[in-house]
C-alpha cells in the first residue's frame, strides 16, 4: 500500500476536496511517503517542488486553480488506482546565479523560466552571451527571459516566444517589448548552454532577476544553465500528459496566428 503526503493551497475549492481526501487517506509526513500529492494551481506546484526537493519523491498534481498546466484534472477517484497507472515525466530546472551591483551573489532554481525585468520607468539595457559567444551586443527592452520546454507555454508564450517540444533539449531566449533592435525575436539554444545576461547600465537602468517566484533586485549580471543534477519526477494521467498539453497549445497558437 502506497503512503501519500498531501499538501493543499489555501483556496476555497480545496476545503471540500481536502476534507474528502483526508477522511479517506492518511496524510503521512513527506519523508515517509511514496508520493507527494499537490492540490492547487501551477504556482503552488512550483513552490512545492522546490520546498520538497530534498525528499526526492514523485509529485502528482491535482488542479484546483485555473489552467493548471503542470497538474492533472480533478475528479472523484481512487488515488491508489490513478497513481499505479500514471506515467512518469522528469524535469531538470534552470539554475540562476545573480550578481547584484553590491557584490552579493544569490542562487535559485526555476522550473518555468528565469526573467530579467526593468525596475524603473527606463528600459533595460542588456547584453546576452552563450558562454563566450555574444548573441546580442545591446538589447534595449522591458526585459528578457530564458525558458525551459515546460515553461515555454507560460510567460514565454505570452510575450510571443516559441513553444518548445517537451523532449527538445532546447531553451528559448525571448525579449520582452524590445525597443532596439525592434526586430530581434530572440534565440533558441541548446539546453547545454550557459546564458550570461549583463546589465549594461546598472546605475541608471536597474533590473531585477526572477527565477519563477524568487526575485533578486539591482542585478549586475546573471548566469543561467540547466542543472541536470536535479530531476523532479512528475506523475501524469494518460489524458493530461505534458506532451499532449504542449501539442494542444501549439495547435491553438497556430490557429490564432492564421
Amino acid at each position: 500500500m502506497k503512503k501519500y503526503h498531501f499538501t493543499f493551497d489555501r483556496i476555497k475549492k480545496n476545503k471540500k476536496i481536502k476534507k474528502i481526501l483526508l477522511n479517506k487517506y492518511k496524510n503521512y509526513p513527506p519523508h515517509l511517503s511514496n508520493v507527494i500529492i499537490v492540490l492547487g494551481g501551477d504556482g503552488f506546484m512550483l513552490q512545492t517542488l522546490k520546498k520538497y526537493q530534498k525528499y526526492k519523491k514523485p509529485f502528482y498534481g491535482i488542479n484546483c486553480g485555473t489552467f493548471g498546466f503542470l497538474m492533472n484534472k480533478y475528479k472523484t477517484f481512487n488515488i491508489d488506482n490513478v497513481i499505479s497507472k500514471a506515467k512518469s515525466f522528469f524535469i531538470s530546472p534552470l539554475e540562476m546565479k545573480a550578481l547584484t551591483r553590491f557584490g552579493k551573489t544569490l542562487s535559485a532554481i526555476a522550473i518555468n523560466e528565469v526573467s530579467l525585468l526593468r525596475q524603473s520607468r527606463q528600459a533595460a539595457s542588456l547584453q546576452i552571451k552563450n558562454r563566450k559567444k555574444i548573441l546580442i551586443k545591446k538589447l534595449v527592452c522591458d526585459g528578457v527571459l530564458v525558458s525551459t520546454p515546460a515553461g515555454s507555454t507560460a510567460y514565454n508564450l505570452s510575450v510571443n516566444g516559441p513553444i518548445l517540444s517537451i523532449n527538445s533539449k532546447k531553451l528559448a531566449i525571448t525579449p520582452i517589448s524590445p525597443f532596439r533592435p525592434r526586430r530581434w525575436k530572440g534565440r533558441i539554444v541548446s539546453s547545454s548552454s550557459q546564458i550570461i545576461i549583463k546589465n549594461l547600465n546598472i546605475h541608471k537602468r536597474s533590473v531585477s532577476a526572477v527565477a519563477d517566484n524568487f526575485e533578486v533586485k539591482n542585478v549586475k549580471s546573471v548566469k543561467i544553465k540547466v542543472n541536470n543534477e536535479i530531476k523532479f519526477k512528475l506523475l501524469y494521467d494518460k489524458s493530461t500528459s505534458l506532451t499532449k498539453k504542449i501539442t494542444l497549445e501549439q495547435r491553438m497558437n497556430k490557429g490564432l496566428n492564421k
